[in-house]
């Protein structure tokens, strides 16, 4: 399997920022790790193994990506005006500087595939639903999409634009991107499983938003025995994945 590694100053962060790149085509897909997680988390847990087969075929080619959630969305000092602003430059380090890298390295023109698990699934959601223009699917596993807990219920102008219920809620219909969603595939899951209950309300609460708003996405619940862990993920993700790409 094709792999890269790359070590590249943020001018956005003003600090260095790391990402892999996994397999040698295909449509380029913008992975998140869990909270607190690292860009080679994907590889660490075995999810390479489970995609193998889009990998080696050129289906997929994974651009996973570093958070600095310990300063922003899991940061238990500071004020929530500075977290949330450090929060919105790391979202424009990943659309100004990484989004373009991801193009040039892949080169076949197509949107992105955004996804990831738990607190990836949050940011998947959130720079899915900001930017339908550059990303034309997401598969959300295990989210809440909401940032109550993680800014202590503060709202600004910055916080609103990081949090999808509040921004999609308050969407005029006329709004285009509610056309543009709709020209997308949005995959949203979760379990009801052990560690589950928690995303399980959030999914729910998106699903019942995304409904009142007219935005077609296929939330689905699996089963009591599902749980908030990687071996479910990767079942999940194997069945989603071919509603986006096909076969591998």
């Amino acid at each position: 399997m094709h792999t890269e590694y790359h070590k590249e100053y943020s001018r956005c962060l003003e600090r260095d920022m790391e990402f892999k790149v996994y397999g040698h085509g295909g449509k380029p897909v913008l992975v998140f790790p869990c909270q607190n997680g690292r860009f080679y988390d994907w590889e660490g847990f075995g999810m390479l193994d489970t995609l193998a087969d889009y990998l080696d075929h050129g289906k997929l080619q994974l651009f996973t990506v570093d958070t600095i959630d310990a300063e922003t969305v899991s940061a238990k000092e500071g004020n929530p005006y500075d977290r949330v602003r450090r929060h919105e430059a790391w979202y424009q380090y990943v659309m100004e500087e990484l989004v373009p890298r991801i193009r040039e390295i892949n080169g076949s023109g197509q949107a992105l595939l955004s996804t990831g698990f738990s607190m990836g699934a949050y940011h998947a959601g959130n720079f899915f639903f900001r930017r339908p223009d550059v990303f034309d699917s997401v598969i959300a596993l295990s989210g809440i999409y909401d940032t109550y807990d993680m800014y202590g219920g503060y709202m600004d102008e910055v916080v609103y634009a990081n949090d999808p219920c509040a921004s999609i809620a308050n969407m005029p219909a006329d709004h285009p991107y509610i056309q543009l969603y709709n020209q997308r595939n949005i995959i949203i899951c979760v379990g009801q499983g052990a560690w589950e209950e928690p995303l399980l309300a959030g999914t729910r609460r998106l699903d019942e938003i995304l409904r009142q708003k007219g935005i077609h996405a296929w939330v689905d619940y699996w089963g009591l025995d599902v749980n908030h862990d990687w071996p479910w993920w990767k079942k999940q993700i194997r069945y989603f994945l071919p509603h986006i790409v096909g076969e591998p």
